[in-house]
């Protein structure tokens, strides 16, 4: 009845105690467990799924269709279809979606914007304006 697009495996891991400095690009699936400082970014076009563990630490940006996260995120996420923030996820920093699961204790310290309302995955985040007065 209804058609479910079939998940890309998970062919690539970081596993916990790793500690990466530096951008990572991936196709299809990748897993991490372990520490990254700098930006992962699934290939452009590709179906891809990004998995963040809940022993996972990453500083940077988080691009690609399906993220599910259950570590500590601190940067912008994009996620292109479906944005899954489980129990354990602690995210710093704002999030464009398509679709987002969020689960009982979850947190996120930054903005929700949905894809829909006018955000292109590919656009950087403009600053919120700012208001200010001239009266005393």
């Amino acid at each position: 009845m209804f058609a479910k697009k079939s998940q890309p495996a998970i062919k690539s891991l970081i596993a916990h105690g790793s500690h990466i400095e530096g951008n990572i690009r991936f196709g299809d699936g990748l897993r991490i467990d372990g520490q990254v400082t700098g930006d992962v970014t699934a290939q452009p076009g590709d179906s891809s799924i990004l998995v963040i563990s809940e022993t996972a630490v990453i500083t940077g940006e988080l691009r690609a269709e399906h993220i599910i996260i259950n570590g500590r995120v601190t940067g912008p996420i994009f996620s292109s279809r479906l944005l899954e923030l489980q129990p354990k996820a602690k995210i710093i920093g704002d999030v464009f979606y398509s679709a987002l699961e969020l689960h009982q204790g979850a947190l996120v310290a930054g903005q929700l914007h949905p894809q829909n309302a006018g955000i292109e995955m590919n656009e950087t985040p403009k600053p919120p304006l700012q208001i200010t007065s001239n009266s005393p």
